[in-house]
């Protein structure tokens, strides 16, 4: 089984890097004998326990660690951490909800990423259809164009092309980065 590059980078630094804390984490003494405050990022990752969550957030930014990464339970939460001072406050549960809703909707994406509410980058399969066509062909060639969506890259296998050119042709099993309003962005797979 292969590993993707980021696993390689991450797996050597597994242990020497994270801390996970089996105790009570909002104790300062705790945070101290593990040595937080010769840390530079920490990420409070504690789910449920909202009261806990921002307590050792408070407990961090106190010990004047430079960057917090902090994961919330909802919106009021995600505004307390950020009034205390943390630097990163992410909602993975409202994320990953919105990310497989959009690809529920979108079978030919395989990821994609908010700008807005109505806009985003979506790294989509290349439709059946367009299997042998040049982008100029298929209408991909600018923002004015067909599909209008802005094409950011072609991916072949694991060679990438930034800014793919018009005359580019499209084989099956190729995925298109492409930014643009969600409703175009779906036209490409109906």
């Amino acid at each position: 089984m292969a590993i993707d590059q980021s696993e390689a980078r991450v797996q050597p630094l597994m242990g020497q890097v994270t801390y996970p804390v089996a105790g009570d984490a909002t104790s300062e003494a705790v945070l101290a004998e593990l040595g937080v405050d010769n840390m530079d990022i920490a990420v409070v990752a504690i789910g449920q326990d909202v009261q806990a969550n921002i307590m050792v957030s408070v407990l961090l930014k106190t010990m004047g660690l430079p960057y917090i990464v902090a994961r919330a339970h909802d919106e009021l939460h995600g505004a307390t951490l950020e009034r205390i001072g943390c630097n990163k406050v992410v909602h993975p549960e409202a994320e990953m909800g919105a990310r497989l809703a959009h690809n529920l909707f979108n079978p030919d994406a395989q990821e994609y990423m908010e700008l807005t509410e109505s806009y985003g980058i979506s790294r989509i399969r290349v439709p059946d259809r367009f299997a042998n066509m040049t982008l100029r062909e298929t209408g991909f060639t600018g923002v004015r164009d067909k599909y209008g969506v802005s094409v950011l890259a072609l991916k072949r296998g694991d060679e990438i092309t930034l800014s793919p050119d018009p005359d580019d042709g499209l084989l099956p099993g190729d995925v298109l980065v492409v930014a643009g309003r969600d409703e175009l962005v779906d036209r490409i797979s109906t």
